[in-house]
C-alpha cells in the first residue's frame, strides 16, 4: 500500500486490535497506563523509536539524542518512546510538540510523563503518556538510543511499524502485517456497521452474533 495513513485515519484501535488477534499478533496493545493526555487523541503514523533511561546526574550534552530524534523524523512519523514507565519527570512538552508539528510529525507516545498540558491542549498534536508532572527530564532521564527496536509492555516495536491511538489506547501494527491488517479492518468495520443496524432494530444479541460472528 503506497500510503496507509488515509486508511488508518478512518479506523479505531479496538477493530485493529481484534484483527491483529485474528492474525496471530496477540501482543500488540500497549498497557492501559498509556493514554491520551490531550483532547486531540486520534493519532496514526509510522513509528520512530527512542529509548530513554534513568540518570542520576545531568549529562554533558543533555537532550542530545532526544533532539536528534526530532530532527531525524519525517512527515507522517510518530515518536514512540520506551522510558521504562518512569514517573519521576516529564519527557515531553510544548516546545517539542511545536517542533514536531512544523515537521509533519503526527504525535508522540511514551511510557513516561509529559507536561505543559495547558499549552498542548491548544495544539492539534496528540500526546499519549502515563501521566503529567512539571519536573524536567534533564538529569533524571536521558535518551540512550534512537531508531532501534524497543519493547513496551511486551509489545515489540521497530521503525517502520505503524501506530494507531485513540481514546481507548494505543496499538502497534507490525510492518509485515500492515496491508492484511488494514484490509481486514475495513471489512470488520463494514460488518460492525451492519450488526449495529440490526441491534438498533431490536435483534437479540445472540441472533446477531450467530448471523454475523461479530460482537
Amino acid at each position: 500500500m503506497s500510503d496507509p495513513l488515509p486508511v488508518l485515519e478512518k479506523l479505531y484501535t479496538a477493530v485493529v486490535a481484534d484483527v491483529l488477534d485474528g492474525l496471530g499478533h496477540r501482543q500488540q496493545t500497549l498497557s492501559a497506563d498509556i493514554a491520551a493526555t490531550t483532547s486531540a487523541c486520534h493519532m496514526c503514523g509510522r513509528v520512530f523509536t527512542a529509548k530513554a533511561e534513568a540518570v542520576d546526574a545531568i549529562p554533558a550534552e543533555p537532550y542530545k539524542l532526544e533532539l536528534a530524534a526530532i530532527d531525524s523524523m519525517q512527515t507522517g512519523d510518530v515518536l514512540v518512546v520506551d522510558a521504562g514507565h518512569n514517573r519521576q519527570c516529564a519527557f515531553w512538552g510544548e516546545l517539542l510538540s511545536t517542533a514536531c508539528i512544523a515537521k509533519g510529525v503526527r504525535g508522540a507516545v511514551m511510557n513516561t510523563c509529559t507536561r505543559d498540558l495547558w499549552a498542548l491542549e491548544k495544539m492539534d498534536f496528540p500526546v499519549f503518556a502515563i501521566g503529567a508532572t512539571p519536573a524536567d527530564s534533564k538529569g533524571r532521564i536521558d535518551v540512550t538510543a534512537i531508531g532501534e527496536p524497543i519493547t513496551i509492555d511486551g509489545v515489540k516495536i521497530k521503525n517502520g511499524d505503524y501506530v494507531l491511538g485513540d481514546a481507548d489506547g494505543v496499538v502497534i501494527i507490525p510492518a509485515e502485517a500492515l496491508d492484511e491488517t488494514l484490509r481486514l479492518a475495513r471489512e470488520k468495520v463494514a460488518g460492525e456497521n451492519t450488526v449495529r443496524d440490526d441491534l438498533a432494530n431490536g435483534m437479540p444479541v445472540t441472533e446477531a452474533f450467530a448471523k454475523h460472528g461479530i460482537l
